[in-house]
């Protein structure tokens, strides 16, 4: 029995202590995947131009993130067949195409941050592979910074730029609507570094490439670019690129009924349109055009003209929108429904010292103040003055000593706002208070090197709308009633003093005109006199407010080059085939404009 006892607490002894002895585990993999070997020669030289793969081998299992977006060829392959792996992980890169390669070119592979461990995915951060078919490899590079000059909101840590860096070669045409000769992604800092480049003449250009094809698309991608050629035979550091919004190619669009007539749109921005009615039946009529609006209205009486009224008409139009010209046609219907109405755009709490106004969906061509009343309570009636704005023509402007704290209405009868060939037909009422003053505080901006020419100045939300603008020319700038909040402040310069900000054109050589974003938000509190004091020549941003106050050199001078060899641990890296780390070397070069 005793023997039956001592063999059980042995038995459980041993099962206690296999249980405490049981492994838990290494220390979790943090190491990206390490590059082998590829099936080109370690020399990376000479290489076929019938070659049509690449296959890089690596030390353990890899997959590819986003290979389409991140994946840059550099001079480009066009027909590219196939890109492994592709769902399934292995240890190796491959990639497959059917073009011929070109006589004695390095071509630069650069993978971004798509590869990475299938198991952890730890990136393999801007992974590179350069081969030539000639006899050496080329190892000029141009580096720099590229940032966004309107950028007007506080960036959340971010894994993804989709700004790039490009470089066509300076030729006699070049065609800017195919992928630069050269291109590399942009990294989250805003460095930029293009490698293995052959000496000669390029034209560099920045873009946001919104959906990854490598082709800059004016209009709807923001672009920046230096108007003068860079000479690359020496390496080029330092270089300084800023983007801004794009201008649109001027096209046609299309034509549509709409209250009071026609409305035709372009995509672009024309200075002057001019229409002509190719139709028998409309002949009284009036176009409406405000230089560089999209938009071109064509108002005629349609019951008056008998147009569109039982069955649906092909109306023709011819237009010369700044020089070009087409004919276009719509089928058109009149709507009975459409009226012309008049409206306060829920604004029933006017701030103190402003205007009440009045909006219509009908242009606004002539007002009978006269047979208007202004009332408070019902009972006092009050003088007032009305008049078309000049700078909206949809809008009316009410003026008068409204006094705080009262509610006023207005009374319009029908029939006194007309359009061309339309009149109110109902009256209405306008039912409004007037806000008292400790409810809003004033903001005044005072600058250091402003603009020559006059700009805006213009206070946004963070959704980048624009709650109030100043047209000025001058240092000292106040806004006087504000609503209490944060603001972003933006100036626009209008350098060409044309009353429109320019965007940048690319295929013109035409910069953008200036523009400048305060480096921190103006808080606007009740009964609160704000002033900030703006240098133009402060470089901070939103992005970053603790910046440097001053310009950055466009290219890396003596003192520059310690700040370009601190940067370095950003710096794209550059492996070889015996897996050592190559990084680029600052060089002085002959200057270069800066954007």
């Amino acid at each position: 029995m005793k023997r039956f006892l001592i063999l059980i607490i042995l038995a459980f002894l041993a099962q206690s202590c296999a249980r405490v002895g049981s492994p838990v585990g290494g220390p979790k993999d943090s190491l990206a995947p390490k590059f082998l070997s590829s099936n080109i020669d370690t020399t990376r030289v000479n290489v076929s131009r019938d070659i049509r793969e690449l296959r890089l081998d690596f030390d353990e299992y890899v997959t590819l993130k986003d290979i389409t977006k991140n994946l840059i060829i550099s001079p480009p392959i066009k027909k590219i067949k196939r890109i492994l792996p592709s769902g399934i992980a292995n240890k190796y890169v491959l990639i497959q195409w059917e073009d011929t390669l070109q006589a004695n070119t390095t071509y630069n592979f650069n993978f971004g941050n798509s590869i990475a461990d299938n198991n952890e995915a730890n990136v393999l951060q801007y992974f590179n592979f350069a081969f030539s078919t000639g006899e050496r490899l080329d190892d000029l590079y141009i580096s720099g910074e590229v940032k966004d000059a309107l950028n007007i909101k506080k960036q959340a840590n971010s894994t993804e730029n989709k700004l790039v860096v490009g470089l066509y070669q300076d030729k006699d045409t070049i065609n800017y609507k195919q992928k630069p000769y050269y291109i590399t992604k942009v990294d989250t800092d805003g460095y930029f570094e293009l490698n293995y480049l052959s000496p000669g003449k390029y034209k560099i250009i920045a873009f946001e490439d919104e959906n990854g094809n490598s082709v800059y698309e004016p209009g709807k991608e923001k672009v920046g670019f230096l108007k003068e050629s860079v000479d690359v035979e020496k390496s080029v550091s330092g270089l300084n690129l800023k983007v801004y919004p794009s201008k649109r190619p001027l096209k046609y669009g299309e034509m549509k009924e709409t209250q009071g007539g026609i409305i035709m749109t372009f995509d672009g921005h024309p200075n002057e349109v001019k229409v002509l009615s190719l139709n028998d039946k409309i002949q009284d009529y009036k176009i409406t055009h405000t230089l560089k609006s999209d938009t071109v209205r064509i108002w005629f009486d349609a019951v008056k003209s008998k147009v569109g009224q039982e069955v649906t008409e092909n109306l023709k139009f011819s237009y010369d929108a700044d020089k070009k010209q087409d004919t276009v046609s719509v089928f058109y219907k009149h709507n009975a429904k459409n009226k012309m109405t008049i409206a306060n755009n829920g604004e029933n709490l006017l701030p103190p010292k402003t205007d009440f106004k009045i909006t219509s969906n009908y242009i606004i061509n002539k007002i009978e103040p006269e047979k208007w009343t202004l009332k408070t309570d019902s009972l006092t009636t009050h003088n007032f003055t009305a008049k078309i704005s000049e700078t909206n023509p949809y809008q009316i402007l009410v003026q008068s000593d409204f006094e705080i704290g009262k509610k006023y209405q207005l009374t319009v009868p029908s029939k006194t706002v007309s359009s061309f060939y339309e009149k109110t037909s109902d009256p209405y009422r306008f039912d409004f208070e007037i806000d008292k003053v400790e409810n809003y505080g004033s903001l005044e901006f005072k600058l250091q090197n402003r603009p020559q020419a006059p700009y805006w100045i213009q206070l946004l939300d963070n959704s980048e709308k624009v709650l109030y603008q100043k047209y000025v020319n001058s240092d000292e700038v106040k806004f006087n009633i504000l609503k209490p909040s944060e603001y972003i402040v933006r100036i626009l310069v209008d350098n060409n003093g044309n009353k429109y900000w320019d965007e940048a054109d690319f295929e013109q050589n035409v910069f953008a005109e200036d523009a400048f974003v305060y480096y921190k938000t103006a808080l606007v509190r009740p009964l609160w006199d704000s002033v900030e004091t703006w240098d133009l020549k402060d470089t901070r941003t939103l992005d970053n407010p603790k910046g440097t106050v001053g310009a950055t050199p466009s290219v890396v001078t003596e003192e520059s080059k310690k700040d370009e060899e601190n940067k370095e641990e950003r710096q794209p890296v550059l492996q070889d085939v015996n897996n050592k780390e190559l990084k680029s070397k600052s060089a002085v070069v002959t200057p270069v404009k800066k954007l």
